[in-house]
């Protein structure tokens, strides 16, 4: 009876796509042929591994492995390990992938966030990022193998680094290629591994650097710093590392690209008599003098009072919407004052002795 493909991998059948690629990357390390010579039976152990992570980790596949079993979740023409080539790329190359047939592989790119304040991103600010990533091995430059030793031509595609099959079809005969499972692609084979990398040529670091935020980055930005990312292998470049830039809300001023608005409360005698307020900005509050009669809800810009334009000059503009605040518990000097208001206005209010008087009713 063919292998359950998720017992293979120890998960269940609802695993998400990500613990998929967990589940491979920690049992391929494990039972890998160059880290485990000396057990022969690891050798079939990793191909049913590398089997059931190229069906489950396909969606198209996965979605005929669950409906119709092993046999027709393999596309058609194709032998076991038509896909081992990506494969390899996910377990060496991280996001940039490794290349077959023993050439250079770049590294994978690195991710991180940082999180700055609303002043932080209009001024621009230098932010130490800390990532963890795959590095060249020190103990063995990169090789793989222990000091002294080097890797040699793998004995079952000859050092080309991919296994070659004819198939009969309708067509005719159909050559496909795929990468050899024993090298991964490189075309070698090491014999005595490295005791830091265990034979996989680079290993896990952290790594600390500082990274320049420009004036004027938004909320979502990433920023790209190039060849901070993984080592490549076999003398391929490293990745680069991007950075994901999260602004955190402000309890002032709301954003919409280079532009900031905000609200600003005016007082009821002020915005009918007419004076000066504070307008906030990221900077030093700025004197606007409110003409007599303002209503709430009028609009006031100020230019160049918003955020810096990324990658150009000037700044945008700062928008301040006007709301009348009605004042509330005033002292009976301050309602006769307005009710007497009322009456040179003839408007037909209230006085404030009939309220005072239905109040202690229900009190």
């Amino acid at each position: 009876m063919p292998l359950d493909h998720y017992e293979v991998l120890g998960i269940s059948r609802n695993a998400s796509s990500e613990e998929i690629k967990k589940a491979y990357r920690r049992l391929a390390r494990q039972y890998h042929p160059d880290a485990n010579r000396e057990d022969p039976a690891t050798e079939e152990r990793f191909k049913e591994i590398t089997r059931a992570y190229e069906v489950l980790s396909d969606p198209v596949k996965r979605e005929r492995y669950d409906t119709f079993g092993d046999e027709r979740a393999a596309v058609p023409g194709f032998g076991d390990f038509g896909g081992i080539s990506d494969l390899f790329a996910t377990f060496f190359g991280g996001m940039g992938g490794t290349q077959g047939g023993g050439g250079p592989g770049r590294g994978g790119d690195v991710l991180a966030e940082i999180e700055l304040t609303l002043e932080e991103a209009a001024t621009g600010v230098e932010r130490d990022v800390e990532v963890s990533k795959l590095a060249t091995c020190p103990e063995c430059a990169g090789s793989g193998s222990a000091p002294g030793t080097s890797p040699v031509r793998c004995p079952d595609c000859g050092g080309a680094g991919e296994l070659r099959q004819v198939r009969r079809s309708l067509l005719g005969n159909v050559m496909t290629a795929t990468t050899c499972y024993r090298c991964g692609g490189t075309g070698e084979r090491i014999v005595d591994a490295c005791k830091r990398c265990k034979g996989q040529r680079r290993v896990e670091v952290t790594d600390t650097l500082t990274v320049h935020v420009p004036a004027g980055v938004d909320d979502g930005a990433q920023l790209r710093v190039s060849g901070r990312g993984e080592a490549g292998l076999r003398g391929g470049r490293a990745g680069d590392l991007y950075v994901g830039v999260r602004i955190t809300p402000h309890p002032i001023f709301r954003r919409v690209g280079p532009d900031l608005g905000c609200e600003v409360a005016v007082p009821m005698t002020l915005a009918a008599l007419g004076g000066t307020i504070d307008i906030p900005t990221l900077d030093e509050p700025e004197r606007y003098e409110v003409k007599p009669g303002t209503q709430s809800g009028e609009v006031v810009r100020l230019k160049g009072q918003g955020m810096p334009r990324l990658n150009a000059r000037g700044r945008g503009e700062l928008v301040a919407l006007l709301k009348v605040v009605t004042p509330r518990d005033l002292d009976a000097e301050q309602v006769e004052l307005l009710e007497q208001l009322a009456r040179l206005r003839d408007e037909n209010v209230a006085p404030q002795g009939l309220f005072d008087r239905i109040k202690q009713a229900f009190q």
